[in-house]
């Protein structure tokens, strides 16, 4: 009777298994031939699908390792050989007796020059878009299936129907502006059920929100952008992911995110991470600790958490074309992770850069980050570029304030002044407002102090960053806290009044600023000496802010007048860098300086000189 029972307890499992195994999930999606790392791990997930043993027949494919994880998840690690051509590649995922699932996986060619593909670099204008408020171009999508949220854009906080195709077709604008590259703020899945317009809490780390168009969409805007001559910079993620992913129905492993008895918030303080005498306790809460509540924080110190967020980046650059990217949240990971990542980056494509977004008050903190950092040899960080936030802030109080040792023009002066710190001072990417800072208008509060901002910003060492409306004069109106920095782009709606694109019922300053934004960066594009030229600045006094940039015979002269009143610079003090130059032309109005001796410069204004001999 027992041999009975097991016979037919056998018969009854087999028979369930086969009826229940399916494959929901297949991550990477497909993979690429002719990479030089020659292995992929799949994350495979589906109903039983960890109580297979999986199988391949392709030649020149093999299982290196196959890793179980709880019944639902498999982790197949597999080997590609380096002569192999394009190819599907059956997977059979098998019990003793017979395949129980069969799936079809993709090995595709690499397009050519991929490995060597070029990065943003010195010579761009980068333009930050938060494609949700910049321009509807499909209405159809506004409202998807399956979407938590739906539109409304009267709710400040809620979705607007900005899209992939709002900023495709404005690529002649922002051309016609003089960008050269394009970074957006996150656009894959968000399917949280408020303020899911940010992007920020992930909720399919291989798919674009239906809201913003499709993977397909995303990969023709970059194509589209090339073409132009615009790179595209894509934001990406890894500290944490939505909880509404579908991870959270059922964890991949039971340390896939870092866990706590009770919900813990980070402490927010980067500076932990680097602090010779921070406490462990302080390191791990701001790690370890979520972002917030709504946001699930990777322990990336699990090596297969590890190997599916660096996969996923090299996913994204090969399938999308991919010029850069941007890394939210740099301090708030794995330091160890950050590092391995960029390692396996830089060795895969040697030129791609990537910007991290380090938020820390000083240059000393925010250096540490920065790849070869002179202070720190013993532990390369691999992170080729980061984001001036001390320059920013200094920025935001310079233009408003009277000048004296450490203020006005002395705030730009003494932030530059510490370039020591960081071992390509070159590579930092200079802004003076974003989505999460207030913006420019706002703080600057005159025409005349925005297009010093932005003079200063396109000159001064580093990478130039000009977010949306910026152009357009953009501030928060009544609008209260991240909504007041995130307004809609005005144009980019159907009926409103205002709009940029075709510079319809534009006010005088919004006209006066939108031209001298496009004669500023179109003229910085095409400007090697401002783009690579090495930088020399003078103390600043009485208002007057005086550098140069200089490469090899050429160079071009700043004067930033910060005062209320017009000057007659005289140039004694400055003669290391005016002897040989007889004289100049202002870049931007066209008009010649004969006397080199004494130079004037009206209140509130940016002179930017291109020296001759």
């Amino acid at each position: 009777m027992k041999k009975y029972l097991i016979i037919s307890f056998l018969i009854i499992y087999y028979s369930n298994t086969y009826a229940q195994v399916t494959i929901d999930h297949v991550e990477p999606p497909n993979w690429w031939i002719g990479m030089k790392n020659k292995t992929v791990q799949l994350m495979i997930h589906g109903n039983n699908i960890g109580r297979t043993d999986p199988s391949v027949s392709t030649k020149g494919v093999k299982i290196k390792k196959s890793h179980k994880a709880g019944s639902d998840y498999l982790f197949l690690d597999l080997q590609i050989s380096g002569d192999l051509k394009p190819c599907t590649v059956q997977l059979s995922f098998n019990d003793d007796r017979k395949p129980l699932a069969t799936w079809n996986y993709e090995l595709k060619a690499r397009s050519q020059g991929s490995a060597e593909r070029k990065s943003f670099t010195t010579a761009d204008n980068i333009y930050l878009i938060m494609p949700d408020r910049f321009a509807n171009g499909d209405p159809s999508n506004d409202d998807m299936p399956g979407m938590k949220e739906r539109s409304d854009r009267s709710n400040p906080n809620g979705r607007h129907g900005g899209d992939i195709k709002g900023i495709s077709d404005h690529l002649d604008y922002l051309q016609k502006l003089g960008v050269t590259a394009i970074w957006c703020t996150p656009v894959l899945e968000n399917n949280m059920p408020h303020a899911s317009y940010h992007g920020y809490a992930i909720t399919d780390l291989y798919k674009v929100d239906p809201r913003f168009g499709t993977n397909e969409s995303f990969r023709d805007l970059v194509r589209d952008a090339h073409q132009k001559g615009m790179k595209t910079i894509m934001d990406m993620v890894f500290n944490h992911f939505g909880t509404e992913h579908w991870w959270m129905k059922d964890l991949p492993q039971k340390d896939w995110i870092n866990q706590w008895p009770d919900f813990t918030r980070s402490n927010f303080h980067g500076v932990s991470n680097i602090d010779p005498h921070a406490s462990k306790f302080d390191k791990e809460r701001m790690v370890n600790g979520w972002f917030d509540n709504t946001m699930a924080d990777f322990n990336q110190q699990n090596p297969f958490v590890a190997n599916y967020l660096i996969q996923n980046s090299i996913w994204w650059i090969e399938y999308a074309g991919l010029d850069g990217i941007r890394q939210d949240t740099y301090p708030y990971s794995d330091q160890q992770f950050m590092t391995s990542w960029m390692k396996r980056l830089r060795e895969e494509y040697p030129d791609f850069k990537v910007v991290g977004e380090v938020w820390l008050n000083s240059p000393s903190e925010v250096a540490y980050w920065m790849d070869n950092s002179p202070n720190h040899p013993e532990s390369r960080t691999f992170l080729t570029n980061v984001f001036d936030f001390p320059l920013a802030f200094a920025i935001q109080k310079a233009f408003v304030e009277d000048d004296g040792w450490d203020t006005g023009m002395g705030r730009l002066y003494d932030i530059v002044s510490q370039d020591f710190l960081y071992s390509k001072p070159s590579e930092l990417v200079v802004f003076a407002d974003n989505h999460d800072i207030e913006r420019m208008y706002a703080v600057l509060k005159t025409v005349d102090n925005v297009k010093m901002a932005l003079a200063f910003i396109c000159t001064t060492r580093g990478i130039p960053l000009i977010y949306y409306g910026t152009e357009a004069l953009s501030d928060r109106g009544s609008l209260e806290g991240d909504s007041g920095k995130r307004k809609d782009f005005p144009g980019g709606w159907a009926g409103d009044k205002t709009n940029m694109f075709t510079t319809q019922e534009l006010s005088n300053d919004q006209q006066a600023l939108y031209q001298y934004t496009t004669k500023l960066l179109n003229w910085r594009k095409s400007n090697k000496t401002i783009q690579e030229g090495v930088l020399t600045h003078y103390i600043p006094e009485n208002g007057i802010y005086v550098y140069f940039k200089t490469l090899g015979d050429n160079s071009v002269m700043v004067i930033l007048n910060n005062s209320n009143k017009e000057k007659n610079v005289e140039t004694k003090r400055f003669r290391e860098n005016l002897d040989g130059f007889r004289n100049g032309k202002d870049a931007l109005d066209g008009t010649t300086i004969r006397d080199l001796d004494k130079i004037n410069v009206p209140a509130k204004t940016a002179r930017i000189i291109e020296l001759s001999k």
